[in-house]
């Protein structure tokens, strides 16, 4: 478990059925903590007239009925929410770890080339970079609750396409910017395609309907084309070992 470092904060109204609280300090590790926990706080208090509680990198979207409770009422909630949270010292539950097998290139990455162009390596090194580190879900995004990840340790950003694909498949394992992602669904995306796992993670017989939540860690595993039909159908599950943040 690890221990909160609170960020400072701005509230600000969003429409008339929403507020939006953004951390503020320097310390992006510290903001993402603060505002997942602000989230995860505001998920579970059951307060009357909430909504939800959407939390992105460094702010949180707090919806609420305005016919219920006010936009000042909601401001002093979250302050109460903050205050909590640091004096309990904001403990985050353990992650979970999830092993994400990956076929690179051909016609699972279409744009493996384009990227170890751009980025002056060879393609063995774009995903050798790809494949050595370890991913902390930020939050989820669309299409349906896709992983949003900070992403590989390469040389410059990666540019999105010029031209977004009106299609990019399921599983489709994507970079852009300094980001990473999987595809739970197929959806259109300018985000650079370098590879594609075979395992489903999307499932709309579940709730949630992605396995993952912010805080899990993904790893990624190159394996080779004749092995994708091996996995295909198999659903993404965290491993047993659940890992220390």
């Amino acid at each position: 478990m690890s221990v909160l470092s609170t960020a400072p904060t701005e509230i600000y109204e969003s429409g008339d059925s929403a507020l939006r609280v953004v951390a503020i300090s320097e310390a992006s590790e510290d903001n993402w903590l603060t505002v997942h926990s602000l989230a995860d706080w505001l998920e579970s208090c059951g307060a009357e007239g909430l909504h939800g509680a959407v939390p992105t990198y460094d702010s949180v979207l707090v919806e609420f009925d305005p016919i219920l409770v006010s936009a000042r009422q909601v401001r002093a909630f979250v302050r109460l929410g903050l205050l909590e949270i640091a004096h309990a010292g904001g403990s985050q539950r353990a992650p979970r770890e999830f092993d994400v097998p990956v076929v690179y290139g051909g016609e699972y990455g279409p744009d493996l080339v384009r990227v170890a162009e751009h980025q002056g390596i060879p393609v063995d090194e774009v995903i050798r970079l790809h494949t050595e580190k370890t991913y902390r879900v930020r939050c989820l995004g669309a299409p349906a609750g896709s992983p949003m990840m900070d992403g590989p340790v390469f040389p410059k950003p990666v540019p999105r396409l010029k031209d977004p694909r009106l299609s990019v498949p399921a599983g489709a394992v994507a970079v852009a910017g300094r980001q990473a992602v999987i595809a739970p669904a197929v959806a259109p995306g300018g985000w650079c395609v370098i590879g594609q796992t075979p395992l489903s993670v999307l499932n709309i017989r579940r709730e949630p309907l992605v396995p993952y939540k912010p805080g899990d860690i993904l790893r990624f595993r190159q394996i080779r084309a004749e092995d994708f039909h091996t996995f295909a159908g198999v659903e993404l599950e965290p491993l047993e070992l659940e890992v220390q943040p």
